[in-house]
C-alpha cells in the first residue's frame, strides 16, 4: 500500500491526545500548515471545566514565546497581564568553593541585553495560556467544522495498529473506534502517575527528591524579572519572577515570585514537618543575598520527581509521542515544555511536504540530538549539584566562575536556554 502523503483528494487524518499546551500547539498549528488534514483532538476533561484555574508556574523559553506570537495569543496574555519577562538569569551554588579567590559564592548571569533580545524567556499560568489556546482552538473548530473536531469528556483508552490492503493506520479506542493515519500524544501527566500509562521501554530513574512549589512575596528593592536558580545540598532551588500581588489570601501585595525547592524525599525531607514560619526562616537561608529578604511564603504543594524518557518518539501504529508523553524532566533546568514545542514544530515541518512514512522518519530522526542532550544536562543537574563532596563543589563552582567569564560559553549556554539544540 503506497505511503500516505497529504493533499487535497486524500487527505491526512490526525489525532491528538491531550489538549494541554503540546497538544493545543499542535491542533493550531496543524490546522493551517496541514490545510487539508482531518484533526481530531481528544481530552478526558469536561468540556465545562475552567482550566483558566491551574496556578501552575510555566517558564516558557524565547523560542516558545515566539511559537505563542505566530499563533498570535502571546498579546492576548500580555494585554490581560498575564506575563512576567524574564530578562535575566542567575545561577549559583551554596556549597563554599575552596580556594575560590572571591568572598561571594562562585555564580552565572545572562542578560537579555548581553544577548540582543528583550527577554530570555518568561513566566505564565499554566490555566492562563492553556485557556487562552484552548479558546483558539475551539474558534478554529467552529469556522471549520468539517475537518475539526474537539471530543471533551473522552478519554483515549488505548492504540491498535491496523493494516489491510484497504486501510493503514492505528485505531484510537475511545467512546467509539475510529481509525486515524497518524495518532499523536500529547499528555503523559506527571512523574508520579505514569506507572498507571504502559510506559514503553525506555529510561526511567527515581531521583528520591520532592519538588516543594508555591509562591514567595519578595522585598520591594528586590530587583525585577529576574530567575534565580540556586544550587544546595538538598538540591536545587529556583525563583522566578511573577507580576505583582499577595501570595496568601488577604496578605499583602508586592513583588513575587514563583518558588520550586527540590529536597530529599521521605525522612530526610526537611521541609515537610516544619511550620510555615520555620520554612520561611529556612528559605531565607537558602538564595544569594541578590534576592534580598523573601518576606512571606504562601501553601506549598509537594511532588515527586523523576526521570521517565521513551527510546524512541514514533512506534507502531503509527503513534508518536510529544512532550511529557514523550519525555518527563526534573523542573531544574524548567525546559520541559519548550522541549515539547519543539517536538510540534519538528513534527509538522516533516509532515507538511513529504509522505508519512518518511515524514516519521525524519521526525524521529531530527528531534532525538535536542532531546537526547537535554535529558543527559537535566539529569546532570539534577544529580550533580547534590553531592557535597568538597572537591566537587569546589570544581563545580570554579565551572561556574569559568562560564561567567567566558562570554562565548554564556553565549552558548543562553543560546540552549532560549532555542534548544539547532
Amino acid at each position: 500500500m503506497r505511503d500516505k502523503l497529504l493533499t487535497r483528494f486524500d487527505p491526512l487524518r490526525l489525532a491528538i491526545v491531550g489538549a494541554g499546551p503540546c497538544g493545543l500547539a499542535l491542533a493550531l498549528q496543524a490546522c493551517k500548515a496541514l490545510p487539508h488534514a482531518h484533526i481530531t483532538v481528544f481530552d478526558a476533561r469536561p468540556a465545562d471545566k475552567d482550566v483558566s484555574l491551574d496556578p501552575r508556574t510555566l517558564a516558557l523559553s524565547l523560542g516558545s514565546i515566539q511559537v505563542m506570537q505566530s499563533l498570535g495569543l502571546w498579546h492576548i496574555l500580555q494585554e490581560r497581564g498575564q506575563t512576567t519577562a524574564i530578562a535575566q538569569v542567575h545561577v549559583s551554588q551554596q556549597q563554599p568553593s575552596l580556594l575560590w579567590p572571591s568572598n561571594q559564592d562562585p555564580w552565572v548571569t545572562i542578560l537579555a541585553q548581553e544577548q540582543g533580545v528583550e527577554q530570555l524567556g518568561a513566566v505564565v499560568s499554566y490555566g492562563s495560556l492553556v485557556s487562552v489556546m484552548q479558546q483558539a482552538w475551539l474558534q478554529e473548530v467552529s469556522l471549520q467544522p468539517h475537518r475539526l473536531t474537539m471530543c471533551f469528556g473522552t478519554p483515549v483508552r488505548g492504540f491498535k495498529q491496523v493494516r489491510t490492503p484497504q486501510v493503514c493506520g492505528v485505531e484510537i479506542d475511545a467512546d467509539i473506534v475510529q481509525t486515524m493515519d497518524l495518532a499523536i500524544v500529547a499528555e503523559g501527566g506527571v512523574f508520579a502517575g505514569q506507572p498507571d500509562l504502559l510506559w514503553p521501554e525506555g529510561i526511567s530513574k527515581d531521583y528520591g527528591q520532592t519538588a516543594w512549589v508555591g509562591q514567595v512575596l519578595l522585598s520591594p528593592t528586590a530587583k525585577p524579572n529576574v530567575a534565580y536558580e540556586r544550587f544546595t545540598p538538598n538540591g536545587p532551588a529556583a525563583l522566578l519572577p511573577l507580576t505583582d500581588g499577595a501570595v496568601i489570601e488577604g496578605g499583602p501585595t508586592g513583588r513575587r515570585a514563583a518558588l520550586v525547592w527540590c529536597v530529599p524525599n521521605g525522612s530526610q525531607d526537611p521541609i515537610s514537618e516544619l511550620s510555615s514560619a520555620q520554612r520561611l526562616a529556612l528559605l531565607n537561608t537558602v538564595f544569594p543575598s541578590d534576592v534580598g529578604h523573601i518576606q512571606q511564603l504562601s501553601a506549598l504543594k509537594s511532588f515527586p520527581l523523576g526521570l521517565n524518557a521513551h527510546w524512541r518518539l514514533v512506534e507502531k501504529g503509527p503513534l508518536v509521542r510529544i512532550g511529557n508523553a514523550a519525555q518527563t524532566l526534573h523542573p531544574v533546568a524548567g525546559q520541559g515544555l519548550n522541549l515539547g514545542l519543539r517536538d510540534v514544530h519538528a513534527l509538522l515541518h516533516a509532515l507538511s511536504n513529504q509522505p508519512l512514512g518518511a515524514a516519521l522518519r525524519q521526525f524521529e530522526r531530527d528531534r532525538q540530538p535536542d532531546r537526547l542532550a537535554l535529558l543527559a544536562i537535566t539529569d546532570l543537574l539534577a544529580r550533580g549539584f547534590v553531592k557535597s563532596a568538597p572537591i566537587l563543589a569546589t570544581l563545580r563552582g570554579f565551572g561556574l566562575g569559568m562560564m561567567q567569564s567566558l562570554p562565548f560559553a554564556k553565549r552558548a549556554l543562553a543560546h540552549q536556554m532560549m532555542f534548544g539544540h539547532r
